[in-house]
């Protein structure tokens, strides 16, 4: 499967005692069928899946899958410190009809990388879902060297893709594209698209990132399939305020941005994670009207 485009990362929805709302959820998911994304990923950091009960992921992958019925890819976030439960969550969501799994690496007390590698070989060897490999050190506080995820990539026939996160992410993009000899895939950028435009430029296929307005993403990688970088770089500068203010600690500001574009009922955040404060609250308003003066959110958006 080819992972070119724009995958956005979903927030999970939850009610205000903290209950799952799948009504918001089916109504995500739908609107990005809408917008005709190349996939979504749920049960990421920004879906708080370490905050999920397995009987929730049960539930928020088989709506997912529902929802899009087959328009676009659903990918689910399946890390796990513990390498077996890794697997099993694999496997469930194959069993539940997605189509990827999103792993990365944990914490060790000294970290390895021939433990990461054999982490990720011992899962690909157990299951038949395409793994993308996320490396996401502000998370997972593990390094991967880009030599590690080469031989990922060399070594590990099951690894589908790259989700490149770690600093200086464009340096990192150029050199695993430029590495790769014995076999090839494609390599996303994250981090909420806050070095999109440099990434993009240095090789990136896509995006697999949560930011709220993924039809900007999608319109910066069209311009950059079609060799435009001014394009690129126009729309990267001019979203660049809600880019930057949506990469505070947490996933508050970009649920609370979520909420008014009308897709979340609420903004809470499961705890004990911390929900939007006023003066965020008010500031995002502000920076909302400032880029977009006038436009209805609630709806797609014209980059």
């Amino acid at each position: 499967m080819n992972y070119t485009g724009v995958f956005p990362i979903l927030a999970t929805p939850f009610n205000e005692d903290g209950s799952i709302d799948l009504d918001s959820f089916d109504r995500l998911v739908g609107f990005m069928g809408e917008l005709g994304v190349d996939g979504i990923t749920i049960l990421g950091v920004l879906g708080e899946s370490n905050r999920m009960l397995d009987k929730e992921r049960e539930s928020l992958i088989s709506r997912a899958v529902a929802v899009m019925k087959g328009r676009t890819r659903v990918i689910v976030g399946a890390s796990h410190p513990g390498t077996q439960a890794t697997i099993g969550l694999c496997r469930m969501a194959k069993e539940l009809g997605a189509d990827a799994v999103m792993v990365a690496p944990s914490a060790e007390p000294v970290p390895d990388e021939g433990r990461v590698f054999e982490y990720f070989q011992k899962v690909a060897e157990a299951v038949t879902i395409p793994i993308i490999a996320q490396d996401h050190p502000a998370s997972t506080q593990m390094h991967m060297s880009v030599p590690l995820l080469l031989r990922l990539i060399a070594e590990i026939p099951g690894i589908a893709c790259i989700k490149e996160e770690g600093l200086p992410t464009p340096v990192r993009v150029a050199a695993l594209k430029q590495g790769m000899e014995k076999r090839r895939v494609t390599v996303l950028t994250g981090l909420g698209a806050l070095y999109g435009y440099f990434d993009i430029m240095a090789g990136a296929d896509g995006f697999n990132t949560g930011f709220a307005f993924p039809e900007v993403l999608m319109a910066i990688e069209r311009a950059a399939r079609g060799e435009n970088p001014d394009e690129c770089y126009r729309l990267y500068a001019k979203y660049l305020p809600l880019i930057v203010f949506e990469q505070q600690p947490g996933v508050a500001v970009r649920k609370e941005l979520l909420r008014m574009r009308g897709l979340l009922r609420f903004a809470h955040v499961r705890h004990p994670g911390a929900g939007i404060g006023e003066t965020a609250a008010r500031q995002l308003r502000e920076i909302v009207e400032r880029v977009l003066p006038g436009v209805d959110i609630t709806r797609p958006i014209q980059p």
